[in-house]
């Protein structure tokens, strides 16, 4: 039998299958969703899980209120927290900076406008497109169970995170890099000292964050600069593995996992599980901005590497508008040509902090990249993937997590992860690809995701036993599954595989022993058991950062990707951004000035100004698109493009300026003269220029050509003294 006929064959039987499933779910449901059962209170909660309909949300649409900041008066107190004439406490005490801000619709696109009595307005963009953003906002499920038992660790006025479990705890280990980025949203090796956690702290702050309630991350990621520079990264991950994370992860750029097959492996040993793998292009000239010659190279043995030792792979990617975004296709295909080895992209619009905080409204407005400019980046430089159909927020994942959380039950030490984030904070899409013949369609395509949200929803809020509400589940999942959308090869049991292996279903013990383990004991044998899967689920994301211009307090106030620090948890924008904690704690518990620091641990290596890292070995198994790795841009260069040369134009201006403040005081005070100096020869080029002519000296005011002054303001040279011949005066005269 032809193996086309034989997939339409097993289609149709999918599809009658489903189709009963779904007048099953229906009946059942007709039953079920009268006198439901109270939720458990969880051991890793004191409150109980919420139903669907007890998830509060924030006012969403538009046009609507929020609180925001206003730049200029961010910056002013920040430094006067920085010079002591202000105390940091006044950020818990007081609302500094604040101020009410407009979300708006305007030409088909969403706007935030706000306006400060003192320094005036500020408008930024939020979406592209106001229908794709009006989606993501209609489809947001609720906020996680509220922070509870939190009072040591969230104590930040404003800025404190007040919503939900979290998923991603994060830890700065220290704040070199061996790279100077731009952009860069923590400033690494350009703020003139080091911050860099000690062991004790690194100790303290792990095992602080599993006493908050509902006991928050599963996942904690180590970054920097460049963690992997800090002595004791391997220790880090090791002790985050003992106290009970299962996914221990890495923010790095890579240097040092593709210089070394060896340290991967101790890596994974240690417990490392993922690595946020900053990638920002296909080529070494969609890198280019990175300024390292080979950086392209870098992170294609760098993929190589980690993958052998058994680490998976997330690429991580900070779009700017103008500069990186036509990478985005390539990037995607990329990964999908690569299903092996690449499960995850996640793309990041630029946040304007850090080194870029400082940008001009020009440069701002051209750069500025929104989670709508993704979506529609994708579809056009991908295809088959549609922003209003095949895009959710992230935080669609919660309903999920509320599911697996009951089939768990109460007697679970962890919660499952929770993206509970603001809407406007991340949006992400699936795509499942055969790892074998590349066959693939976008999940939403082929899956009724909003349906099977309100289904498994409604199996959550029954709350009945374990083995009911996983029959259930899978009644919704065959309910909302259409066979013939899928891949041709895909079958309903494979898409069951999946959904078991995400959310272990049938139980986690169950879970790990088909697919292999994932908690804190998983061993390279359990790594290469799940990667046995025939089908990849490849989640495209898209995690939008705030920045000054476009800040939401409610938006911070629901962080799930929090940073671990000396002064409690705090959100991750609030940190980088907002009113600036990250300047401020970094200031109190500084280790050293990096003068001081150089001379007591002498300098580390920075690759920069196009210097190029030295690999031992090249070689890859990756498959890439010669034309995508061969391509040169061209970019519009009209105004400047990074923080680098914005600072030189300023500079350069500031000298104009200065030149032309000094040639006024000359020509004023002093009283000297600014004619402009005409430079015509010497008396014996002259006469060879004229033979017999006769020469008489003429003074004139002027420069030469090596650009000095004489005490008189005149110019140094031949051009102090020159005579003209008789017959140049004449010609002069008839001109």
């Amino acid at each position: 039998m032809p193996k086309t006929v034989g997939n339409q064959l097993w289609k149709s039987f999918d599809w009658a299958l489903c189709k009963t499933a779904g007048v099953t779910f229906d009946t059942i449901q007709f039953f079920n969703k009268y006198r439901p059962n109270p939720s458990f209170i969880p051991k890793w909660s004191d409150k109980p899980m919420l139903k669907s309909w007890e998830k509060s949300k924030p006012t969403l649409g538009w046009p609507r209120t929020t609180d925001s900041l206003c730049p200029s008066c961010v910056h002013e107190a920040r430094e006067a927290i920085m010079n002591g004439t202000k105390d940091w406490t006044d950020l818990v005490h007081e609302k500094v900076g604040e101020i009410k801000a407009q979300i708006i619709e305007r030409d088909g696109q969403v706007w935030m406008v706000k306006e400060c009595p003192t320094h005036g307005k500020c408008e930024d963009l939020m979406a592209a497109d106001s229908k794709f953003l009006e989606w993501i906002e209609k489809n947001f499920p609720g906020r996680d169970i509220p922070a509870h038992n939190d009072e040591d660790m969230h104590r930040h006025g404003s800025s404190t995170i007040r919503h939900g479990r979290g998923s991603v705890l994060t830890v700065d280990l220290t704040n070199r890099c061996n790279m100077m980025c731009d952009p860069c949203f923590m400033d690494a090796n350009q703020v003139g000292y080091v911050h860099e956690l000690n062991w004790e702290e690194i100790q303290e702050i792990l095992e602080n964050a599993t006493k908050i309630k509902p006991r928050r991350q599963m996942s904690v990621q180590f970054s920097g600069g460049e963690p992997t520079m800090h002595p004791r990264f391997l220790d880090a991950v090791r002790f985050a593995r003992k106290v009970g994370y299962n996914s221990v992860q890495a923010a790095t750029n890579g240097i040092e996992f593709a210089k070394s097959k060896e340290f991967c492996a101790q890596a994974f040993e240690a417990g490392l599980r993922y690595a946020y793998l900053q990638f920002d292009g296909i080529g070494n000239d969609a890198n280019s901005h990175r300024q390292v010659g080979n950086l392209f190279d870098v992170k294609l043995r760098a993929i190589e590497n980690m993958h052998a030792a058994g680490i998976d792979i997330v690429l991580v990617t900070t779009i700017v508008n103008n500069v990186n975004n036509d990478q985005v296709g390539p990037i995607v295909k990329f990964a999908m040509e690569n299903p092996k080895k690449i499960s995850f992209v996640s793309f990041q619009p630029v946040s304007f902090t850090g080194r870029d905080e400082e940008i001009t409204p020009e440069r701002r407005l051209r750069q500025r990249y929104t989670l709508s400019h993704l979506a529609q980046d994708v579809s056009k430089q991908v295809g088959r993937i549609e922003p209003t159909r095949d895009w959710f927020p992230i935080s669609l994942i919660s309903p999920f997590s509320d599911f697996a959380d009951l089939a768990h039950g109460p007697d679970a030490m962890w919660g499952q992860m929770s993206c509970g984030c603001h809407p406007n904070c991340g949006v992400g899409t699936a795509v499942m690809i055969n790892k074998e013949n590349k066959e693939w369609a976008p999940v939403p395509k082929f899956l009724n995701v909003p349906g099977l949200v309100t289904d498994i929803s409604k199996v959550t809020d029954a709350s009945r036993g374990k083995k009911f509400s996983a029959y259930m589940a899978a009644m919704a999942l065959l309910k909302n599954y259409r066979p013939f959308q899928a891949p041709p090869s895909l079958r309903l049991k494979d898409l069951w595989k999946k959904f078991d292996k995400t959310f272990g279903v049938r139980g986690q013990d169950k879970a790990e022993e088909v697919y292999g383990k994932v908690g804190p004991d998983r061993t390279l044998d359990d790594s290469m058991k799940r990667r046995q899967d025939p089908w990849n689920f490849l989640f495209l994301a898209g995690m939008w950062f705030q920045d000054l211009f476009n800040y939401d307090f409610r938006r911070t106030e629901m962080c799930i990707i929090p940073y671990a620090t000396q002064q409690g948890e705090i959100s991750f924008c609030a940190y980088n951004t907002g009113i600036g904690w990250r300047k401020i704690i970094e200031n109190m518990y500084k280790n050293a000035t990096v003068a001081q620091w150089y001379k007591e641990h002498g300098k580390h290596e920075i690759f920069a100004k196009g210097k190029k890292v030295d690999l031992q070995n090249y070689e890859h198994t990756l498959r890439i698109d010669e034309d995508d790795a061969a391509r040169v841009r061209h970019l519009e260069h009209d105004i400047p493009l990074t923080a680098a040369e914005e600072d030189r134009a300023r500079r350069r201006k500031a000298n104009e300026e200065a030149a032309k403040v000094r040639r006024i005081y000359e020509e004023l005070v002093l009283k000297k003269s600014t004619e402009t100096v005409v430079q015509i020869g010497s008396i014996q080029q002259i006469q060879m220029a004229v033979p017999g002519a006769t020469v008489k000296p003429v003074q004139i005011v002027g420069a030469n050509s090596n650009g000095h002054t004489n005490g008189n303001g005149h110019k140094n040279g031949n051009a102090a003294n020159v005579e003209k011949t008789n017959a140049e005066e004449a010609a002069v005269a008839g001109d």
